[in-house]
């Protein structure tokens, strides 16, 4: 195996993107003394902001230029935010590690808690998810398109675009910003699946790229993320699902909990289980859920 070559590590450009890549570098070279070159791939997603991902192609606009560099060569691995990583994948790439799992929480920006948000108040986000969960929760608000990284999300609420915004703590911590928001216990807003983790892919027939990855694999997170990504691939969700999951684990024992919501979050319907195989457990929860499932719930799945 020659570790001495320079490895090529793709990742989108965000500040964020960056940040995580260096993550991934440095968790290589401890492991193995290797050096990566960080390559920026520029993606769809991020070049068109003013569309909600569901209208324009979903996640794959933030993947398939990296799924080229990565089947053509131009790079030996690429690092993903996990809950931005589309269900089905090529069977050339093998999603192969994951860091350990940051914080899962959504925070909210602008209030201190959503009861807090002025009547008929606006939030900005662009995920199905945090608009369903917050119309569940305040009917009176209305929702707006927020796209962008960190930075041009909070900039449009400094503006005054909305009175509100959501973003993942994992993120808003890896650039600094734990003071930014209020943190929203799980409880009260179930996060995104996979929500929180980095993952890394290599080309499925790249024996020596798949064994050094592995050596950096957080078994925990990757048992989660899985099993939650399980649960999709098993509800056959969309972009423009409203789907929220959290797998917990605790030995050998992995509690998967879940809530699909109609669009305007009016209804929803929610279930958690336990057991030793979290990806059985995640396809015997989908079928327990859509079972359950109002029609208005059931409209967001299955296509």
């Amino acid at each position: 195996m020659d570790l001495s070559r320079l490895f090529k590590l793709g990742t989108r450009g965000s500040p964020l993107a960056l940040i995580q890549a260096n993550m991934v570098k440095d968790a290589l070279a401890a492991a193995h003394g290797i050096d990566c070159e960080i390559h920026v791939i520029r993606t769809t997603g991020d070049r068109v902001q003013d569309r909600a991902l569901a209208e324009i192609g979903g996640k794959a606009l933030w993947t398939k230029e990296l799924d080229r560099a990565l089947l053509d060569g131009e790079i030996d691995c690429a690092v993903h935010s996990m809950k931005d990583v589309e269900t089905i994948r090529p069977d050339a790439i093998v999603i192969v590690a994951m860091l350990e799992r940051a914080d899962v929480r959504d925070r909210l920006v602008g209030a201190d808690n959503i009861d807090a948000i002025r009547q008929g108040g606006v939030v900005g986000s662009s995920s199905p998810r945090r608009r369903a969960q917050v119309l569940r929760a305040r009917p009176d608000l209305s929702v707006v398109l927020f796209r962008g990284n960190v930075d041009t999300r909070l900039a449009k609420l400094a503006a005054g675009e909305a009175d509100a915004t959501l973003l993942a703590a994992a993120g808003l911590d890896r650039l600094g910003r734990d003071d930014v928001g209020q943190a929203i216990a799980t409880e009260k807003m179930l996060p995104a699946p996979a929500q929180g983790a980095v993952g890394i892919e290599c080309r499925a027939d790249d024996a020596m790229m798949r064994g050094l990855l592995g050596k950096i694999d957080h078994a925990p997170t990757s048992r989660a993320v899985r099993c939650e990504r399980a649960l999709l691939a098993a509800l056959d969700a969309t972009c423009h699902s409203p789907v929220a999951a959290l797998a917990m684990i605790d030995g050998d024992v992995v509690t998967l909990r879940a809530e699909l919501l109609s669009e305007d979050g009016a209804e929803h319907v929610a279930a958690d289980a336990s057991g030793g195989d979290g990806e059985a457990l995640a396809r015997d929860l989908a079928r327990a859920l859509l079972d359950r499932a109002p029609p208005a719930v059931r409209a967001g799945f299955g296509g």
